[in-house]
């Protein structure tokens, strides 16, 4: 049955959006469009006042370098809204930005946003509440596993299983799937903020050198490794000595930095073979036809791939794009909402009404 013309007209000129909100980066879907926002979930907010005065890049730059009276903060921890108020903000200033890419100015958009799998009712209300506050019309959620699997081009809904690992910046998530559903989940807090923080620790407790998150980061990019690299390469460590207070570089290779790495890296192998060890033996089967897709900003670490492939012995792939999987999963909701209406999780529409 045709759409009435006033449906037809809505949906042309609505406004759909899908957002992967992750712990280091929120990535904006818009239909038709693609991904038109990837930006740092930061904030830098006034202490007395508590109102936001940059966000996302601009805020990133200036974490570490603000005075007393201004803060950076990271309104996502674990996946999950700790500053409700910074979120809400966070989230109209993404989603005005997304409105620039609209035909014409449209208020209150149609929403998806991804929340990690292992989350609490009272988790979900709140990123549904913060869409919601943020300006959306209606507003569902999908667990990120899931979508991940979507923008990867999983079949998921076929009698085949398949296996997604989602390495982002506050969790890991990991599902088995078959038929449309979750047959085997873990949700993990352990990815790449526990990872730059194993850095942090290595400098601290080996060189006595005081580093920055920002700094953790970069070598953990640059030269991080969870597979010994054909060419092991070196990265120069700038931060504060310990002893005498004063600044100081430091040259440290990626062996030691994949040893400061090594036990995330051990803990999401675990959790993996955890996974493995409860799936159905038929799935089992599928798995080492198919293989394991890896998705999501942690899994580009150089060498995880080979890494899990050498420790499951089953082929480990790399999603294409992994760090866009999410935002274009929540995408394809979408673009095709009643026919993926069952891939949503609980709180799945609101309107204004309610």
């Amino acid at each position: 049955m045709p759409p009435s013309p006033l449906n037809w007209l809505l949906g042309l000129f609505s406004l759909d959006i899908g957002i992967d909100l992750g712990t280091a980066n929120t990535l904006v879907y818009v239909r038709n469009k693609g991904i038109v926002l990837n930006e740092p979930s930061w904030v830098v907010i006034d202490k007395k006042t508590r109102r936001p005065l940059a966000i996302g890049a601009e805020a990133k730059e200036l974490a570490g370098r603000t005075p007393a009276n201004i803060v950076a903060v990271r309104p996502i921890r674990d996946g999950v809204i700790s500053e409700f108020e910074i979120t809400q903000a966070m989230l109209e200033y993404f989603i005005s930005k997304a409105h620039e890419q609209s035909i014409v100015p449209i208020p209150r958009p149609r929403v998806v946003v991804g929340i990690p799998s292992g989350v609490t009712e009272v988790e979900k209300r709140a990123v549904y509440d913060a869409a919601m506050a943020a300006g959306s019309r209606e507003a569902y959620l999908i667990e990120e596993p899931m979508a991940a699997a979507l923008g990867a081009g999983l079949a998921v809904g076929e009698a085949k299983g398949t296996m997604i690992v989602d390495i982002g910046g506050g969790t890991s998530e990991m599902a088995v799937f078959s038929m449309g559903g979750i047959v085997v989940s873990r949700s993990l807090r352990v990815a790449g903020d526990e990872m730059d923080m194993e850095i942090i620790g290595y400098a601290r407790n080996k060189y006595n050198l005081l580093i920055g998150e920002r700094m953790a980061e970069r070598v953990k990019i640059a030269i991080g490794s969870a597979y010994p690299l054909r060419e092991e390469k070196t990265f120069t460590l700038r931060g504060r000595n310990l002893v005498n207070g004063l600044p100081e570089a430091v040259e440290v290779s990626s062996i030691e930095i994949r040893e400061a790495l090594s036990q995330s890296v051990q803990t999401i192998v675990d959790t993996l073979k955890e996974s493995i060890d409860e799936t159905p033996p038929e799935i089992i089967a599928d798995l080492m036809e198919m293989g394991i897709c890896m998705a999501g900003g942690g899994s580009q670490l150089q060498g995880l791939t080979e890494r899990l492939s050498d420790e499951l012995k089953v082929r480990v792939w790399l999603a294409e794009d992994p760090l866009t999987c999410v935002a274009r999963g929540a995408g394809h909701i979408l673009e095709d909402l009643e026919h993926l209406k069952r891939f949503l999780v609980g709180l799945q529409r609101g309107s204004t009404s309610h």
